[in-house]
């Protein structure tokens, strides 16, 4: 076993973005195993007041919402903080406008494991 798998990951603020309630719960409990600190929000507007007023280290939002689309959600936020990676979580890859894809961090096809997810925040941390 290498050093770098035992170095504990430090807790992050993670603000998660899901229209569907039991997506969201599930991500959110998911995150919350590995340490983090959750803040989880059911739409684009509702997610874009609480970022206004709170420090997030990573965004992770569902794309197809019916009140702001994922990828104008994420330029907003850019605008706001534009060092904050962002996780794009979608079961409609085929829906993503590539060219609007570039504050995107990762893009990751539902479902997928917990695991998958973690990496992917860590990766977009690192990348920054």
């Amino acid at each position: 076993m290498n050093k770098a798998s035992t170095k504990p990951v430090p807790a992050l603020r993670i603000l998660v973005v899901d229209d569907e309630l039991s997506v969201l719960e599930a991500i959110k409990m998911s995150l919350e195993f590995y340490g983090h600190v959750v803040t989880s929000c059911t739409s684009g507007s509702q997610a874009l007041e609480v970022f206004k007023t709170s420090r997030f280290d990573v965004v992770v939002t569902d794309y197809a919402m019916p009140d702001i689309k994922g990828d104008d959600f994420a330029a907003m936020i850019k605008e706001i903080s534009p060092r904050c990676p962002i996780i794009m979580i979608t079961a409609h890859a085929e829906m993503l406008d590539r060219n609007r894809l570039e504050p995107i961090a990762c893009v990751l096809s539902k479902p997928f494991l917990p695991q998958v997810l973690n990496e992917a925040i860590t990766a977009a941390l690192e990348s920054i």
